[in-house]
Parts: C-alpha cells; structure tokens; sequence
C-alpha cells in the first residue's frame, strides 16, 4: 500500500456495535484511532453515517484525507457503491460511497468487513503466502470470504461468504436476516451472550455477580469470566466454539482450502474458542481421516483487520 503525499489513508470496520476508524500506514500499521458506538439497526441510515464521518474525522485529527475505505457488515454490490442489505444495520441499496464521497471530501472505497479483513490477513497476517484460505470472522453474527492466492473472490453479486446465513438447523433460532438457524444463531458474539444466559439458571456464574440479572450480560463478562475459570462462561464458549468447528467442516468439505483464519472481536477468546472448534472440525469433515484437515488458526491482525483491510483497498483504488 503507497500512502499519497496528499494526505493520509483511513480504514473503518463497521459492524452491529461499533465503528472502529483509523488512520492505516503503508505497512499496515494502525496510528490514531477513534470509535463510535453504532446506533442501531431500526434508525435512519443517516444516523449511522453521521456516526461514520464523526469517528473518520476524529481519528485524522484535521489532518488531510486523501482516501477512505468502509469495512461493512453486510452485503456489498459487486461495483462496491452500496449496502444492499445488512441484518444489524439499517442499509438497504443507498448509494453509500458517493453519499460518503460527498461528506468527506475524498475517494471512498467500499467492501464486506470479512472480504476486508481477509485481505488485511493475506497482505500483512497469517494467510500472507497462502494459496487459498477461508476467512471466519466473529462478532456479532459470522461473516467470511475466500482467497485464492491472495485475492478475494466476491462472486457475480459481489455477495460471497455469507457464511454467517448457511442454515444448519432447519427451523432453529430465528436469525436477524429474517430465516432461521442460520449459523451465526450458534456461534457468533451473540450465540455466546444467549448460551452463558441461559446456563446461569442451571449453575452458579460469578456472571451474577458482575451483571446482577442474566439480561445484563456481555460478551466481554463472557470472556472474563472464562478467564476465571467460571463454568457457566467455559461451557458457553465450548458451545460456540463447537459450532464453529461444524460450520468450517461443511465450508471446508465444499472448498477445501489451505488454511482457515478466524478473525472478529469472539476471535479474541483464543484456544478457549478455536480448540474446541478443531476438535469439531476433525470429527465433522467428511473423509476427515483420510485427508489432510486445514490449520485453523486465529487471525494475527486482531479486530483491526478490517479496518487494515478497508483501508489496503481505498489506497489500491487511489492507485
């Protein structure tokens, strides 16, 4: 990534919860940052750009922008202008790049946050040198994308991996996209907010403590928790993490790749998250025992990978 003269380059990772922007170095590097809590899903899609422009502008502090890139929850077109739907935000085929464009003065590139932070980890992370890899990211639901030497397939919509919608239990959870059983209902932030809540009536947590009701409860209480050694915390991550490990099998079955690189904010549990996760990918994968089964690892770039990777894209189309 070549940083122009005009100005600095700024990635932003905008998902159910937050938005993450930062000012991105042609390595990689990530400088001053800024965040906004995201408004939500039923409110004018103004009120979530509004939040956009305030932490772009706070993260370069006046400083000139020569480009921006969005990492987006959602589906993005394949000419990378709009949103065409998003299950945990309110966009729905706005013109968001050249709304954006319009705002801040400067080229705007526009991608899905996992294609993003699969090409964070392909330029700068763990699939650097990878013939082919799936991107697994966890946050609030599961987003994904495939690469294949180093480039992101998008498909003809620009709509691939949307892992997160696979249904895996027919007639199971009701998902935000409107069906049901879709994966991330079982392994995502939220499944493992739902799982430890519902575990806090079968045992004592020091959830409880920390939350006071089960309705109070985090994903980071979650994770701290687990980091006690709380039962209620580590049966809920196992749950996830199993889950995870059965959605890769079928990914994996259908694609076969080299590696397998979870990334998003669970991602952060570590082995607590992905051994569980392997352990259910060498028993879900058909012919597991007479193939070789893909690394999983997690993603060595953090829940700055799609904010990297946003920002790797709006300098590649500067250039």
């Amino acid at each position: 990534m070549s940083l122009p003269a005009a100005g600095v380059v700024v990635g932003v990772d905008i998902g159910g919860t937050k938005v993450l922007a930062g000012v991105v170095e042609p390595d990689g590097r990530v400088g001053a940052t800024a965040r906004r809590t995201t408004p939500g899903r039923r409110v004018r899609t103004g009120e979530v750009e509004d939040a956009l422009v305030a932490a772009v502008l706070d993260a370069t502090a006046d400083r000139p922008l020569a480009a921006v890139g969005v990492a987006a929850a959602g589906f993005v077109d394949s000419a990378g202008e709009r949103v065409m739907f998003a299950p945990h935000l309110p966009w729905q085929g706005e013109p968001l790049r050249d709304l954006l464009e319009q705002r801040l003065g400067c080229p705007v590139a526009l991608d899905n946050d996992a294609n993003c932070a699969a090409r964070a980890e392909a330029h700068h992370g763990v699939a650097r040198g990878a013939s082919s890899a799936l991107m697994i990211t966890m946050g609030t639901g599961i987003g994904g994308a495939l690469l294949l030497d180093g480039r992101v397939l998008r498909g003809a919509n620009g709509m691939a991996g949307e892992f997160g919608h696979m249904q895996v239990v027919p007639e199971g959870r009701s998902c935000e996209c409107g069906r049901q059983g879709c994966w991330e209902q079982y392994s995502s932030g939220n499944a493992l907010v739902r799982d430890a809540r519902a575990l806090m009536a079968e045992q004592p947590s020091v959830l409880a403590e920390m939350a006071g009701v089960p309705e109070a409860v985090t994903g980071p209480m979650v994770t701290a928790a687990a980091e006690q050694g709380d039962l209620v915390a580590r049966r809920a991550f196992a749950s996830v993490g199993d889950w995870l490990g059965v959605g890769t099998a079928n990914l994996v079955a259908a694609l076969d790749p080299e590696l397998v690189v979870v990334g998003g904010g669970v991602s952060a549990a570590g082995d607590r998250l992905l051994e569980p996760a392997r352990a259910a990918l060498r028993r879900s994968l058909v012919g597991g025992s007479h193939r070789t089964v893909p690394e999983l690892v997690a993603g060595s770039l953090g829940p700055r990978s799609g904010m990297v990777g946003a920002a790797l894209l709006a300098a590649q189309a500067l250039r």
